[in-house]
């Protein structure tokens, strides 16, 4: 990058040097205020170094501030789904923009941004404080690919450790007496805690969706209310599935499916509409975990969302693999399924090794433990004979030589 150093004198009578360049793109730029030649040319120096590596950023452009860069990267995030633009919004009016708003991108310091973070860990729990952190630094990282800034100062803040939470898991019985507790929509209850299904899937089931000669529905959309405005979509990750369910669910289903049309909703709202969680938790499933609390302190406490827990702990505990876990949740991977529920399928491990003596005893294999032991398999090798031709006895080795047998010969003394 070509360029040219020139010597001028403010109004005040101080000497000061400019720099003048070519941008990649050829257009002329300048910079001035130096107060020494050495500084000048060191900036020419950079400037030159950072076109021929290819990472050259226009200074320009990093005097955007991080209020107005925040809404061109929002805008980039149009197709994420309802519920984490939700959140993002949330984050950046809450916490973000109050902070960063007026502050050049070419402003934001490690050092501020980590005193940022130490300060949100006061009043915010880990993960939320996290999550905050997170929009500001996908922020940061979308100004570095489009080359307004060179490198993201999130990188390598330290951020509160996660403490995870212990989640609450329903037995059987308890997944019956507190579908008997919520009354009328005590079959909501059975149905999360069968199948596994997120709220918003089953607020978008179907009736044309549940094939009850084969026991199987299909999740094809969500619904989500973000800031009380309701939002159609695909599932969390895009892609439908199967869900099997247990029979047990087969007249609950049919009672709240006759008389309905294939594209109604099988759980809906008193107005016929969506059933929103935040009203039906508040109103129904909240009171209805206080009460059986109240008559039972060991009763776990838990949510809506917490009943799909249930349902892969029950499954597992019925013998389903990782793989059918996975599906019936809707997990992109089974690394997923096994990262969450880790500690299930570890509970599991004696019924397993439980399961393979009874085959191995009804095909016949003998127990190993009742066989009795060679007592050649216990004898020191040296009091051992050897197998060789007669007359020959084999001498432990002495020493540090190699762990091979030397061999005598036996005389006769006769």
């Amino acid at each position: 990058m070509s360029g040219a150093i020139e010597r001028y004198t403010t109004a005040t009578g101080e000497v000061r040097y400019s720099v003048r360049y070519r941008k990649p793109n050829r257009q002329q730029a300048r910079k001035s205020g130096f107060r020494t030649k050495r500084d000048a040319q060191a900036y020419l120096a950079a400037q030159t170094t950072s076109k021929e590596r290819g990472d050259w950023i226009d200074p320009s452009l990093a005097r955007t501030t991080v209020g107005e860069w925040a809404v061109s990267w929002y805008a980039s995030k149009a197709a994420r789904k309802a519920t984490t633009l939700s959140g993002y919004r949330h984050s950046l009016d809450k916490h973000v923009l109050p902070r960063w708003k007026d502050v050049r991108l070419s402003e934001v310091t490690h050092e501020d941004v980590q005193a940022w973070v130490v300060g949100l860990s006061r009043h915010l729990g880990p993960s939320a404080a996290r999550q905050t952190f997170l929009v500001l630094r996908m922020m940061l990282a979308y100004a570095v690919r489009s080359q307004r800034l060179s490198r993201n100062v999130c990188d390598g803040v330290e951020l509160p450790k996660l403490v995870q939470a212990e989640r609450a898991y329903l037995s059987h019985a308890q997944v019956t007496r507190l579908a008997a507790e919520v009354g009328s929509d005590g079959d909501i209850v059975r149905f999360l805690a069968y199948t596994g299904l997120r709220w918003g899937e089953m607020a978008a089931l179907k009736v044309g969706r549940i094939d009850f000669a084969r026991r199987r529905l299909e999740v094809a959309e969500a619904v989500a209310d973000p800031r009380g405005v309701l939002v159609w979509s695909t599932p969390k990750t895009h892609e439908r599935r199967m869900v099997a369910f247990p029979a047990l669910l087969v007249p609950l289903l049919q009672a709240r499916c006759t008389g309905k049309a294939r594209e109604a909703l099988v759980f809906c709202g008193a107005d016929g509409g969506v059933l929103r969680n935040g009203n039906w938790r508040q109103r129904v499933f909240d009171p209805a975990v206080r009460r059986v609390r109240a008559l039972d302190e060991t009763f776990p406490k838990v949510t809506p969302h917490g009943l799909r827990h249930t349902a892969a702990s029950l499954a597992i505990s019925a013998g389903a693999n990782v793989k059918a876990v996975q599906r019936m949740l809707g997990h992109k991977s089974a690394a997923m399924t096994l990262d969450t529920y880790a500690a299930l399928f570890d509970d599991d491990l004696e019924s397993v090794a439980d399961a393979l003596d009874r085959v191995a005893s009804q095909e016949g294999v003998p127990d190993l433990c009742l066989l009795a032991p060679s007592a050649a398999a216990h004898m020191p090798a040296s009091k051992r004979k050897s197998p060789g031709r007669p007359g020959l006895s084999r001498v432990a080795p002495t020493g540090v030589d190699p762990v091979t047998f030397r061999f005598s010969v036996e005389r006769s003394t006769n």
